[in-house]
């Protein structure tokens, strides 16, 4: 990869991903966009950032090319909660944003394709506990029906086009960087901004329901070394199954009280509880690891401590 463009770049992941691809490749190298102005300069100030939409594929060729890109992350997406309230605004976004980029590649003759999928790719007749690589599909949210189609879109294109196109199926990602934009994990974040400020907090979903999850600095590790793998040593391409813990919400809040013994939190679950009881419990990510070298860093309780560490230093600062 020598020109990289992230798509999506404001975003949770985008946000920390464009900032380790620079610091690897280059600031120079590496082209942040999303479809909302980077207001805040958080991009654009060391390097390049422009606004696209997605779904303007003219727009995005021409970017293409003013940058001579040869390397797309494509993380622009409409995720699980929101997905729910505006189905079909979920669907257009993330299928026919993904089409945009795809047939870029293949018009563009593009190095190397990251989408990422999703553990809302499961649903009816799966296995909850430790889910294999390549179980049954059958989401029951529009968000994993858009996530099981991309998958199969960009397997096409690679057997069809011979494009080098992969993606992981990302768990609940845990950041201290950015708030989270709508999925049904988002308690596993909002939860620590509570903790640190002293406040109760009301969690979304039961206290029992048991949920895969990751810390931000692995799912920017695994990312990264997907895209870094050799292609010729890949047998799966647009879904790879990834995972560092897995954990309920009176089980996480257990660990902020090993820390902040005061914390407190009550349950009032919502419409995303029926979304988690869909998903899977725990993930088996063999496959990675066997594929690509997969390893976690981050266990919930190193999680917990990293997290409290730097909201903390963040609040006592007036930031959060």
């Amino acid at each position: 990869m020598n020109k990289i463009l992230v798509i999506g770049a404001l975003g949770q992941i985008g946000s920390e991903l464009i900032l380790a691809l620079r610091k690897k490749y280059g600031t120079e190298n590496v082209i942040a966009a999303d479809l909302r102005p980077d207001t805040n300069k958080k991009l654009g100030e060391d390097g390049v950032f422009e606004v696209v939409d997605v779904m303007d594929k003219d727009e995005l060729r021409n970017i293409i090319k003013k940058h001579n890109i040869d390397s797309i992350f494509h993380l622009a997406a409409i995720l699980s909660a929101v997905g729910e309230k505006n189905p079909a605004l979920c669907w257009n976004v993330n299928i026919n944003g993904s089409f945009n980029v795809l047939d870029l590649g293949v018009e563009l003759g593009l190095k190397r394709i990251i989408i990422p999928s999703s553990m809302a790719v499961w649903g009816k007749n799966v296995e909850k506990e430790n889910v294999k690589q390549d179980s049954v599909l059958q989401p029951t949210s529009v968000y994993g029906i858009t996530k099981v189609t991309g998958e199969l879109i960009c397997d096409y294109y690679v057997q069809r086009f011979g494009l080098d196109c992969r993606g992981l199926r990302y768990p609940g990602i845990i950041s201290h960087g950015t708030l989270p934009g709508g999925g049904t994990t988002d308690y596993a974040v909002d939860i620590f901004y509570s903790a640190v400020k002293g406040e109760k907090y009301t969690c979304f979903l039961s206290e029992d329901t048991m949920l895969p999850m990751m810390f931000m600095d692995d799912c920017i590790k695994a990312t990264m070394q997907l895209a870094e793998a050799d292609f010729n040593k890949l047998e799966h391409h647009s879904g790879f199954n990834v995972t560092a813990m897995s954990f309920t919400p009176k089980q996480l809040a257990a660990e902020i009280k090993k820390i902040i013994p005061d914390f407190e939190i009550e349950y009032k679950p919502d419409f995303r509880q029926a979304i988690a009881d869909s998903w899977v419990w725990s993930i088996d990510d063999s496959v990675a690891r066997k594929e690509w070298g997969w390893k976690p860093d981050f266990d919930i309780t190193a999680m917990t401590a990293e997290m409290i560490r730097v909201l903390s230093e963040k609040h006592k600062k007036g930031l959060i």
